[in-house]
């Protein structure tokens, strides 16, 4: 079964070719990373983590799973943490709305649960705020990703990751409670969904 249209439409429109050979550069040990766990038949386990789990992490875990789907890059599996646990903000699942994933909040707290469907078939990723050693995160065997430079500097060694990789992407975070909110949100997304795509395209290449 296919992504949901809107997705799909989604992906169509990022522009891999505005990246720069640095950021590639940055990009690389990801797709290293992919690519040994490919050759070595091993399941490939990454945990992307900022310092609340708030957005930039979920946005990542979110579009990465989707990459490999779209890709037909087996035996992915995605996850998300931080430093410390906060919850998912609001205006992460409404970007991923806009971009066609289906959204259905499962749980009413101050840290809320959220369904995020990407094809009608494949199992919903689960949203929430979560340190990144939480039981529902791998213990082992894992890539962790840094995807913002305040966790890249709290987190010098993470138990358990069997590759450790810096992969910082500004916070929109500074733009909340502003006119341009939205519009930036959905700027990092798509920044964060063309690197992603990148990553993936370059695994069977």
């Amino acid at each position: 079964m296919a992504l949901f249209h809107k997705i799909e439409d989604t992906i169509s429109a990022l522009k891999v070719e505005t990246l720069s050979q640095e950021r590639k550069q940055t990009l690389l040990p990801l797709i290293d990373y992919i690519k040994e766990n490919i050759k070595e038949k091993q399941e490939i386990r990454i945990n992307f983590i900022c310092t609340h789990n708030s957005r930039r992490s979920h946005l990542s875990q979110v579009w990465a799973q989707t990459m490999a789907y779209y890709f037909n890059i087996k035996n992915v599996f995605c996850y998300s943490g931080g430093t410390e646990a906060t919850a998912l903000f609001p205006v992460v699942a409404e970007t991923l709305q806009h971009s066609g994933f289906e959204i259905q909040k499962i749980s009413e707290n101050n840290n809320p649960i959220y369904s995020i469907k990407y094809a009608e078939n494949e199992h919903p990723i689960i949203g929430f705020s979560k340190t990144y050693e939480h039981d529902f995160n791998p213990k082992s065997k894992f890539a962790a990703i840094l995807t913002c430079s305040q966790a890249d500097g709290d987190c010098p060694f993470i138990v358990g990751a069997k590759k450790r990789i810096s992969l910082p992407f500004d916070d929109p975070k500074a733009f909340d409670k502003t006119p341009q909110q939205a519009i930036k949100y959905n700027e990092r997304s798509l920044q964060i969904a063309t690197e992603l795509f990148y990553v993936f395209s370059q695994i069977n290449s």
